[in-house]
């Protein structure tokens, strides 16, 4: 939501949206230094949930250094550094969006890290899967990284991006997968829908991409519309837009939503 007009959360509210959750993400650029980190990640835990606020919409965040600036692995260090010290405030669900980009080494080894830090902290994941044709041998490479760490419960992390191609090989493991909403790449609405007319609801969630690009804050209450076009039940849609997400967020002790009006 730092890349979004305030529109776009008054948009969310009237929409029937309770809540934003937020992952560390790339600026729209590359950062230079641990610092332009460490002013980010106050925005996400201070700033955004005021701006939400004023709309009656609750602000939860991810933090990690996102795979596409995890490249430079001194600097992934200084970050890192920076994020215990601020897992214990109040809207931040755990480390994510961490991951792959383009599968190289120093991706790889900056992956280790962040997952060394979410288990000894206990934290939930987020992860990132790399793009178009790099997406399956990067999610084999993430998996076998998480699988590799025992104190990694599957059950608290959940693998994002997912496409046909990936969303059986992530929930073999337990884990969970989510399927980010584009108006063309990554899951359509209607690839999305497709998706869980083959494989179920149980484990998958939707979310709406909100970036520097071509994305649609409103994906997923348009994608609840489309399945109820296709003929999915009031309660089928519900638990995939809703009670999912919920079920996932609150194994965090800072995930809470108010009553809806």
């Amino acid at each position: 939501m730092v890349s979004r007009v305030t529109d776009d959360y008054e948009r969310m509210a009237l929409a029937g949206c309770q809540a934003v959750c937020e992952p560390a993400f790339w600026a729209g650029f590359d950062r230079s230094a641990a610092a332009g980190f460490s002013d980010y990640f106050s925005q996400l835990t201070e700033h955004e949930p005021r701006r939400a606020a004023k709309f009656g919409l609750k602000h939860f965040c991810w933090l990690c250094i996102n795979s596409k600036e995890a490249e430079d692995v001194k600097l992934a260090e200084e970050v890192i550094a920076l994020i215990p010290p601020l897992l214990d405030r109040p809207n931040v669900l755990g480390i994510g969006e961490i991951g792959l980009n383009k599968n190289s080494r120093n991706e790889m080894r900056v992956l280790e890290m962040q997952v060394e830090l979410a288990a000894r902290h206990e934290q939930l994941i987020l992860v990132h899967t790399p793009h178009l044709e790099d997406k399956l041998k990067g999610t084999k490479l993430i998996l076998s990284v998480l699988k590799n760490d025992r104190r990694i419960k599957p059950e608290r992390v959940i693998i994002d991006h997912v496409e046909e191609h990936t969303v059986e090989l992530v929930l073999d493991t337990g884990m969970w997968a989510g399927m980010t909403l584009y108006p063309e790449t990554k899951c359509t609405p209607a690839r999305a829908i497709d998706i869980l007319e083959r494989y179920g609801s149980e484990r998958l969630w939707l979310n709406s991409a909100c970036d520097w690009g071509a994305s649609d804050p409103l994906a997923v209450p348009k994608t609840a519309l489309e399945m109820k076009r296709r003929g999915h039940l009031a309660g089928a849609i519900e638990k995939v837009v809703f009670e999912n997400p919920k079920r996932f967020l609150s194994q965090s002790g800072h995930f809470q939503l108010g009553e809806s009006w």
